[in-house]
């Protein structure tokens, strides 16, 4: 056989293998080039200007999997979050784990003239796993230990030891609270016409008065204020005034 028939020979016999191969793969496979692929699509959605959200791109319910509540220590829902998201990358659990989510409220507020954006957990102590459990109810042990060995994990919400999946109801609401915030987060005054209110500083500081109007766009409060005997209107920073307990 001359060099060339050889090389042609080993090439069909490459082709046919990896055609085997293919064909023979288990249904599995199917599943892990989507999770493989997931990134690649959170690239695409990106370059787009719109970047990937796993609480919006994603279908509320996959098949198999439930979502379930896991009580963490307070203030370090993202820390464990972020830590199981690295686990489960590492031990290739993520056909057991899917996403885990710390849904927050962004908001953006004015101080001085400055913007700042504020973010608020609205379930401090719990984080939202999303899971496939055995057929008897149970967390597959891999997925058991490498939660349970997560510093500041508690437990599943469940009874008796087995967590309970969250009804369509929680979970509809839970991934609407997850959504990625807008460019622009909205100003959040917490006050209403009518609201009395003290001043806090600046140079009506200890006078107390009504508010008048709220101005969210400006972050500011129109109050009315009681000076040498007459109402004067005076606008105000959010944060300079409180509301009156009475």
């Amino acid at each position: 056989m001359t060099e060339n028939e050889n090389t042609e020979a080993a090439a069909t016999e490459a082709g046919e293998a990896a055609e085997a191969t293919l064909t023979t793969a288990p249904a599995d496979t199917e599943a892990a080039a989507e999770t493989v692929a997931q990134p690649e699509a959170e690239a695409a959605t990106e370059d787009d200007g719109k970047p990937f959200d796993p609480a919006v791109d994603l279908p509320m319910y996959r098949e198999g999997m439930n979502w379930f509540v896991l009580r963490v220590a307070s203030n370090k829902e993202n820390s464990v979050r972020d830590t199981l998201e690295r686990k489960v990358q590492i031990e290739s659990l993520d056909q057991s784990v899917g996403r885990i989510m710390v849904p927050t409220e962004k908001t953006r507020t004015l101080k001085g003239g400055k913007h700042r954006v504020t973010e608020t957990k609205l379930y401090p102590g719990y984080i939202f796993v999303e899971m496939r459990l055995e057929k008897d109810g149970r967390i597959p042990q891999d997925v058991f230990f490498l939660i349970k060995e997560t510093t500041g994990v508690g437990d599943f919400v469940g009874n008796k030891g087995r967590p309970t999946p969250m009804s369509p109801a929680e979970v509809e609401k839970m991934l609407f609270d997850s959504r990625l915030p807008e460019q622009e987060p909205e100003v959040k005054l917490e006050f209403n016409p009518g609201d009395h209110v003290s001043i806090n500083e600046g140079p009506f500081e200890n006078y107390e008065g009504t508010v008048d109007e709220v101005m969210p766009e400006k972050g500011l409060v129109r109050v009315l204020v009681t000076i040498f005997g007459r109402q004067a209107p005076v606008e105000l920073e959010y944060w300079q005034i409180e509301k009156n307990d009475s």
